[in-house]
């Protein structure tokens, strides 16, 4: 398409004062591309927690910022340096923009950029997202979707698929026999669930525990299922993680939280999906103008799966 071909203006929802609704109006649509930058119309863009979070203002954002940091749709411009994507290929754009490159967290690796502390910003936090005609993106950490993947199943995955994808790879289960495997576990108060655990692994409990809850009592509860010098990796985002010293002290329990994933670690995770036919549990909003609905019901309550907004459900 061209960005010249771009109509000059879109509608977007944004947040323009913190802790108050949403703002749906019209917006210059995005004209001046960065060289790693690609233009995505939007497909489908969801619904996470954060988003709440930054609607009050807890992140740094960048007033008026656009939200939805989960997005999908179709590249139609790119900048100068982008040879990883071509106009018309199906994207689950990468949340962190504009890594530095030579900050300790870039150096370590691909993994790690999105710790950049130098980073421009996650898009849909710190600076523009996907609740709108069209979004940026940064084609070093945004993924090819599969043909078998749908860009409602996609969307969702760009933050909540990768970020617990990343915690499994972190906590050592993705190298256990039979992977993927799942355990589930009955939650009837923290000593049933210690005495369910322990009988299931000989006395010892499990070599590592991934907490997705924001509940108190979740993560004390995590590591007294974790077996001596074990892991638990901290994924949900409570205001406080508070846990006995007794866990680090005397059990040797290691603590680690993990944040969204790198482009090598997104693109697997979207391909194993896409493989074994993963299918997002979702509830369809048409139209940015649905997007007050969609809070109204995630706040109810009553949202059964994820909530996602279908932008253009041309595409």
């Amino acid at each position: 398409m061209g960005i010249e071909k771009i109509p000059k203006d879109m509608t977007a929802v944004q947040v323009v004062e913190f802790k108050q609704p949403y703002k749906i109006h019209k917006v210059p649509t995005p004209q001046k591309l960065g060289d790693y930058d690609i233009l995505v119309k939007t497909a489908v863009a969801s619904l996470c927690h954060t988003d709440a979070m930054v609607r009050n203002g807890v992140f740094p954002t960048k007033l008026p910022c656009t939200g939805s940091h989960e997005g999908t749709g179709i590249v139609v411009a790119k900048g100068s340096k982008v040879d990883t994507f071509k106009e018309g290929d199906r994207v689950m754009s990468g949340i962190p923009k504009s890594a530095c490159g030579e900050c300790m967290s870039c150096k370590k690796g691909d993994d790690y950029k999105q710790y950049c502390t130098n980073v421009e910003g996650m898009i849909g936090v710190i600076i523009d997202g996907a609740f709108a005609d069209y979004h940026v993106a940064d084609s070093r950490t945004s993924c090819h979707i599969p043909d078998s993947v749908s860009f409602a199943d996609a969307a969702p995955l760009a933050c909540a698929g990768v970020t617990i994808y990343r915690a499994i790879i972190t906590s050592g289960a993705k190298k256990a026999r039979g992977w993927p495997s799942s355990v589930l576990v009955v939650v009837l108060g923290k000593e049933e669930v210690v005495k369910q655990v322990q009988a299931l692994t000989d006395g010892l409990g499990v070599e590592s525990a991934i907490n997705v809850s924001e509940h108190e009592t979740s993560a004390p509860l995590a590591c007294a299922i974790t077996r001596m010098h074990g892991l638990v990796v901290q994924v949900s985002q409570p205001e406080m993680v508070s846990v006995p010293f007794t866990e680090f002290i005397f059990r040797d329990i290691t603590i680690k939280g993990t944040l969204v994933a790198g482009q090598k670690i997104s693109q697997e995770m979207l391909d194993v999906a896409g493989s074994s036919g993963v299918k997002v549990e979702t509830q369809k909003f048409q139209g940015l103008d649905k997007v007050p609905d969609m809070v109204e019901l995630a706040h109810s309550g009553k949202l059964s799966g994820k909530a996602v907004c279908v932008v253009d459900g041309s595409m």
